[in-house]
Formats: structure tokens, sequence, C-alpha cells
């Protein structure tokens, strides 16, 4: 079978170990990068050129498409499923998952709890937002950010409206949530593939900090979920449609909140932390989905 992987760099942490896991697995595979492809579209050709030249159509594709190239990177695997080529992330999930509203709108259409949430456009009530969600403090997200980055802790309502109304200068539109402080400064994240969870770990902020991103100095250890966290990580995947993702849940008093779905998760801190070989895990789930 023929894998491509869709990434910028052959040496990133995870490409590597997709390419490893499935050359292993006795597949020829071979990362592209995204940046370096053209599409041709005529009446029922449709084409993906690398580097200029016609590319052989792949059984199956592993997009690891970057926030900042989403649109671009969605096009291409756009392209390859219309070329019939099994996906672990189809176009219209991708688009999805990286729209914090519209994931949201999606998972709580689908009975997955999450944060209180409040949306408004450039609002100035700040008091009144911030009772909805039972504030302060609440937590101030922009609808971009990545990695923890545009997310701030408002401890007051002044805080709150500081925050927002900056936001508001640059028009860039947040989304205000509900602060869970049992969560303690931290959440779990569970790897999805296919419908189950493959692999869990439970990132523990520094000292000061309420983000736990791994790439803002959290920690990691790997957790055993409980059914309850189990089922509604693989809920929250089945209603956004991916068939690999990385769910971030919080543990609250009402039972596990989805903070976030994340398309394409990274398996470094997964494999380290929990010593699973979630690469493996991954292109079983596409030999299975190709044969299907």
């Amino acid at each position: 079978m023929k894998i491509s992987i869709l990434s910028r760099s052959t040496s990133l942490y995870s490409t590597k170990r997709l390419l490893e896991e499935a050359r292993k697995a006795g597949h020829i595979a071979k990362a592209i990068n995204v940046l370096h492809c053209n599409i041709k579209l005529e009446k029922q050709k449709p084409t993906v050129y690398y580097h200029g030249e016609r590319l052989v159509t792949p059984d199956a594709i592993i997009p690891r498409i970057g926030a900042s190239i989403t649109f671009y990177g969605t096009a291409i695997v756009r392209q390859f499923e219309m070329m019939n080529c099994f996906t672990t992330v189809s176009s219209m999930s991708l688009v999805c998952s990286r729209d914090k509203l519209q994931s949201l709108q999606l998972l709580s259409r689908s009975g997955v709890d999450m944060p209180k949430t409040v949306f408004t456009n450039f609002g100035d009530h700040t008091d009144d937002i911030c009772k909805q969600v039972g504030g302060p403090p609440v937590v101030i997200k922009v609808l971009e950010g990545t990695q923890g980055i545009g997310v701030n802790l408002a401890e007051t309502i002044a805080a709150a409206d500081a925050i927002i109304d900056a936001n508001n200068e640059l028009r860039s539109r947040v989304i205000i949530q509900e602060f869970i402080k049992e969560a303690g400064g931290a959440d779990l994240r569970a790897f999805v593939v296919g419908d189950k969870v493959v692999g869990a770990m439970k990132r523990q902020a520094q000292k000061g900090e309420f983000r736990s991103n791994l790439h803002r100095g959290g920690t990691a250890k790997s957790i055993t979920l409980t059914k309850l966290e189990e089922q509604t990580a693989v809920s929250a995947a089945r209603s956004l449609g991916l068939g690999v993702c990385g769910v971030d849940l919080l543990q609250s008093s009402r039972g596990p909140l989805v903070l976030e779905v994340n398309s394409s998760p990274g398996l470094e801190g997964i494999e380290r932390a929990t010593g699973k070989n979630i690469a493996a895990e991954i292109i079983k789930y596409i030999e299975k989905g190709v044969h299907a």
C-alpha cells in the first residue's frame, strides 16, 4: 500500500514515526510538503502535482496540516479525496476542528459536555458575559490561537474588560469560557484512533501558569481514563468526523468537559508519556480503512 504523509518537514517527530511504522508494516511511505503541491482541476480528472511532476495517487494520506496553512492544506486534502484516497482526517473535519466556535457548536449539538462558553459580536457588556459563564474568573480565548497562545485568565471583571477591549480594537474575535477551578491547572489529552482511545496523558501546568500545554512548560504523565472520560473523548471525535485526533478534557465536579479537539495532534508527547506505539495504531487504522 502507498501512504503519503502530508507534512512540511521529515525532521518532525510525528512525521518520522509515521514513516517508520508504515515502512515497518511493509508499506511504501513518503512525506509530501503540501506547500509544494499544485492541484489541477478538469472534468473528472483531479490531479496533484508535486514539485512540478504528476503525483502517483496514493492509497491513503495522513494529513499533518499546521494551523498556519489550514486553507491551502485543506484544498490539497480535498483534492486527494476527489482522487478516492483514504484519509485519516477529512477536509471537512479539518476545517471544522480548526474553527473553535464551530467545533464547540458541533460538540454541543451532539450532547458532548464542555465549559460554558459565550461568543459575542465585539460586545461591551463584560459583566453580563462573565456572569453567563459563572465568573469571574473566566478564560478568554482568541478563535485562531494554538498551543495556548491567545488564551488568558481574567480574575476580575476589570481584567476581563481590558482583555476583551484589546481584542475588540484588533478586531480579533474571542470566546469567553467558564473557569474550572477544580481542574487545578491540569487537563487530559486522549488520543483517539478510529473508535477507541489508544493512549492518554495528564498534563499539568507549571507553577503560576494555568495553561497545561507542553509547549508552555507543562509536564505530562500517563493516565488511565475512566469509562466516562473515554466515552466523552470518542463522542467528541465522532461529532467532528475525525478518525484520528487528540481530545483535550478537563476533570470537573460535573464530569469530563471537552476543551478542544486537535485534528493534527503531535505524537511525541503522548508516546513518550505513555510508552505506547501510537504511530503503529494509526497505520493499523489506515489498513482497516483502505480494505473496508
